[in-house]
């Protein structure tokens, strides 16, 4: 099968050569490129082959524009709808984007059912009630050729809302760009269930689109689809600059081809992220995205972790201070200490950047320095769901007075938002002025901090937690009226089925401008008496 394209720094370009196809082959063995038959092999190239050969129940298909799928499943859809039920046979609903693009299969479809099936069908349209969610009925026009067989092909010129109550064989043409896609792939799931399969064709729409969405979580086990990857170089190579001369009428030659797909990827212009979307099936990120998903896992790693408190049992907000005190030190005793004695003999210059919440979404606190490979590195980020206000200064402090035993902090940018005010105030006045910034984010202070934010993961000079839900809300930052910022409306689900408004995001943003400020002197009262520890916290050291 297809490998999909790596995301690497060897994207692909404008002016890039033409891969090797038939052609070329030709040319080098003396055979006249006249006598080229592009379809001595058959009709489909090798990408619709397998396509068609793939009799999985569930199956995508990622491609560039005008490779054949669609073409391919036309086909196979075909066949299957000549075959006797007993023999296998069923029945095809095609969905569409559009109303042209249903009628295009089902003439395609009619085509092949008089060459292949040596059946002559004529294309009926009809109309197809589609029963609402609301139990109304609306009727939307179809088309439709009926096979001796007693299956039917329908091409729907809209998405139905009652794909539930189809049976059969299902295809989704251009997925991407259906109003609700995600509606449309979980209604379709429920064809499952009476032995029904499911074909999703379509270039990319963005890098944020359910389409590419389920190919991800595909890719990461949670789907059982099979995935096929064309890209427009596949298609090339397998023989569609041939096949485009023979239709055309117009003698095949290396030169030919090389200016034709020079013409088609230059036809782009500066869209060069709109051509590797539609060409060569990489996802643009859109142009209000401030960190396209590539750089972000570029400069993720397995070896630095994320650090997840919530409260240990219901009611835990009510409990006495000692109890809660008791168990946030147990939980930062072994879950953060070890991490932070692996680093007890490098005397590191430790920064921690902030975000406060206390109820719907999280608070994060990502800690790091700045190595002698003068990368930002954050070993870990402590994230609190639900957490009381005392158990976040409780941890703070904590975890700030541990790394000053090991080296020395540098200092740290917190969220002063809200009720984050308060616990950033409290951090300054522990720590210094020079080294605690209250931080009430400006349009002026996003201007100067994102774009260095930005180039760090452009650069790969920020290494970071390999984590979905870090890696989600960094993506959720927007470039709005020239500025980026995270959006008021973003809410995402984490994988702990909690609401995320890019919490992790906005506290690497603060970290990365922590280092970028240096650190600051070590800080001290007046009356300079540091209280010993307390009798509770020492009674609350695990043995």
């Amino acid at each position: 099968m297809i490998v999909a394209p790596a995301l690497t720094d060897a994207l692909p370009t404008a002016n890039q050569a033409p891969p090797r196809s038939l052609i070329d082959a030709y040319v080098l063995s003396g055979i006249p490129a006249a006598d080229l038959d592009p379809l001595a092999d058959g009709i489909l190239m090798e990408h619709q082959k397998e396509w068609v050969e793939d009799q999985s129940d569930l199956k995508i298909a990622r491609k560039g524009r005008r490779t054949g799928f669609t073409f391919a499943e036309a086909l196979d859809s075909t066949i299957i709808a000549a075959t006797a039920r007993s023999a296998g046979g069923d029945s095809t609903y095609y969905i569409g984007d559009t109303k042209e693009k249903g009628l295009e299969f089902i003439a395609t479809c009619a085509g092949f059912a008089r060459h292949v099936a040596k059946e002559l069908l004529a294309v009926d349209e009809f109309l197809f009630d589609d029963v609402q969610p609301d139990g109304s009925t609306k009727q939307i026009a179809a088309y439709r050729i009926k096979f001796a067989s007693g299956n039917v092909i329908v091409a729907l010129s809209s998405n139905p809302a009652n794909i539930r109550g189809l049976q059969g064989r299902v295809v989704i043409d251009e997925a991407a760009f259906h109003r609700n896609v995600a509606a449309v792939i979980d209604a379709c799931n429920a064809l499952l269930i009476w032995g029904g399969v499911i074909r999703i064709i379509s270039t990319h729409n963005g890098a944020l689109n359910p389409f590419n969405e389920l190919i991800k979580e595909t890719e990461a086990g949670q789907y059982d689809y099979k995935i096929h990857t064309a890209t427009f170089d596949d298609a090339v190579a397998n023989g569609l600059y041939e096949r485009v001369c023979q239709k055309r009428g117009w003698t095949p030659t290396v030169k030919g081809k090389a200016e034709w797909y020079l013409k088609i990827r230059r036809s782009y212009g500066s869209r060069v992220e709109a051509m590797r979307e539609e060409l060569d099936a990489i996802p643009r990120e859109g142009d209000g995205v401030l960190l396209p998903l590539a750089w972000i896992e570029a400069c993720s790693t397995d070896e630095y972790k994320v650090l997840r408190w919530e409260p240990p049992f219901p009611g835990f907000v009510d409990m006495p201070e000692a109890a809660r005190r008791g168990e946030m030190l147990m939980w930062l005793m072994r879950n953060v200490m070890p991490i932070i004695a692996r680093f007890g003999n490098q005397a590191l210059e430790w920064f921690v950047g902030g975000d406060f919440a206390m109820r719907q979404d999280r608070s994060a606190f990502p800690f790091g320095y700045v190595g002698q490979d003068l990368k930002r590195h954050v070993p870990f980020l402590v994230e609190l769901r639900e957490c009381p206000y005392d158990q976040q200064k409780q941890a703070l402090f904590w975890i700030v007075e541990q790394l000053e035993t090991i080296g020395t902090f540098g200092g740290g940018v917190l969220d002063a938002n809200g009720n984050g005010m308060v616990l950033a105030q409290e951090s300054r006045q522990k720590f210094g002025g020079e080294r605690i910034v209250e931080l009430m984010p400006s349009a002026p202070w996003l201007r100067e901090h994102t774009p260095r934010f930005r180039a760090s993961f452009e650069d790969r000079t920020m290494l970071i937690p390999a984590d979905k839900d870090v890696r989600d809300d960094c993506r959720q930052f927007q470039i709005i009226g020239g500025v980026a910022r995270m959006p008021q409306h973003v809410r995402t689900e984490g994988t702990d089925g909690g609401k995320r408004h890019g919490d992790a995001g906005v506290a690497l943003l603060n970290f990365h401008a922590a280092t970028m400020r240096g650190g600051g002197q070590r800080w001290r009262p007046l009356i300079d008496a540091p209280s010993p520890p307390s009798k509770l916290d020492q009674d609350w050291i695990p043995a």
